[in-house]
């Protein structure tokens, strides 16, 4: 993995597991609770990823930098809560640099097993978005990607762009950065222009908020 991913993967999980923990501190979890949330925020789609290309035990508990790096921005969000409240838009954008990264670097590894497209877009994009689904499961929520915001929608794009760009012959550090840059463009973009999926809205949900 080139020096920029590896650089991106860590602020990514940093940023995933701070977002973890808020979540967990503001359902009212222990120290526990928010370690966990944390850690499964920020690794948990590299580990549905890593078994679903058959790599047992997954990276993400088997290289001990990732885990480590999760509990403790874990535990330091529990323990400076009233900070990083205060830091809402930079954990924003570092989030969406850790989004970047992750979709760069599942696509990477699962083009490194089978040159099958869908394969390679879905895994890059479960390792960019799978942690944040298990987040908002386990906060008894229906996941944010599932509802609003041009979130996941990079994640695939990027991971595409990855593939396309393999497949016309580009080396992988060349590939992986391009995705990269196209995911947190996107992503950045919609941040500043709102973006969102376009949705139905059904007879019950107008009798709702009237």
């Amino acid at each position: 993995m080139n020096i920029v991913l590896t650089v991106t993967n860590y602020i990514g999980i940093i940023a995933f597991a701070v977002s973890g923990a808020m979540k967990a501190i503001r359902k009212g979890m222990d120290l526990l609770g928010v370690i966990v949330l944390g850690f499964t925020t920020a690794l948990g789609g590299g580990i549905i990823s890593n078994i679903m290309l058959g790599i047992h035990p997954p990276i993400n508990l088997t290289y001990l930098p990732y885990p480590l790096t999760a509990i403790t921005a874990s535990a330091a969000t529990f323990i400076f809560y009233s900070v990083f409240t205060n830091a809402n838009k930079p954990l924003m954008y570092a989030d969406a640099i850790g989004l970047g990264a992750f979709s760069a670097s599942g696509a990477s590894l699962a083009y490194s097993i089978s040159h099958n497209p869908l394969l390679v877009v879905l895994v890059g994009s479960i390792t960019a978005v799978g942690g944040g689904v298990i987040r908002d499961l386990l906060s008894n929520e229906i996941p944010v990607i599932l509802t609003r915001e041009f979130y996941a929608s990079a994640a695939i794009i990027g991971s595409l762009v990855y593939f396309m760009l393999r497949f016309i012959g580009v080396n992988d550090a060349s590939s992986a950065l391009a995705s990269m840059i196209i995911t947190i463009t996107l992503r950045f973009t919609a941040l500043k222009l709102k973006w969102e999926l376009p949705k139905r809205t059904t007879n019950e949900q107008v009798n709702k908020a009237i």
